[in-house]
């Protein structure tokens, strides 16, 4: 097995809790699911939002989906002038026997235009 990194984004339309904290469960989910990761796999994850996002903490969905010993970190993005804007971001750090080019990042709703050349659904 390696760590390998798995990165993802989601994008919300408004900054209240509950917006995103849903957003981000259904992209760690979507994560876990298409690439086959159990959460004991789970070496770490680091969030990272846009400035405009500061109404809660991705990493409380996580808290909620149960992964309890899994290492969480938070923190803002850097604001890069014409840069997306409601964006939560994601590096998944799993131990797998994947190789990287068989690992699926996902970029849902509006980061899709994120990094086009990975979307795979």
């Amino acid at each position: 097995m390696q760590v390998r990194g798995i990165r993802g984004a989601i994008s919300v339309s408004k900054d209240t809790q509950t917006e995103v904290l849903n957003a981000t469960k259904a992209l760690l989910l979507e994560i876990v699911s298409r690439n086959q990761v159990e959460v004991e796999d789970i070496a770490s994850i680091y969030f990272t939002v846009t400035q405009d996002l500061t109404s809660t903490f991705p990493a409380a969905a996580a808290r909620d989906l149960g992964w309890t010993y899994v290492p969480l970190l938070c923190s803002m993005e850097i604001p890069v002038t014409g840069s997306d804007k409601k964006l939560i971001k994601v590096l998944m750090h799993v131990n797998t026997t994947k190789k990287q080019k068989e690992i699926i990042h996902i970029y849902l709703k509006k980061a899709k235009r994120l990094r086009p050349d990975l979307i795979t659904i």
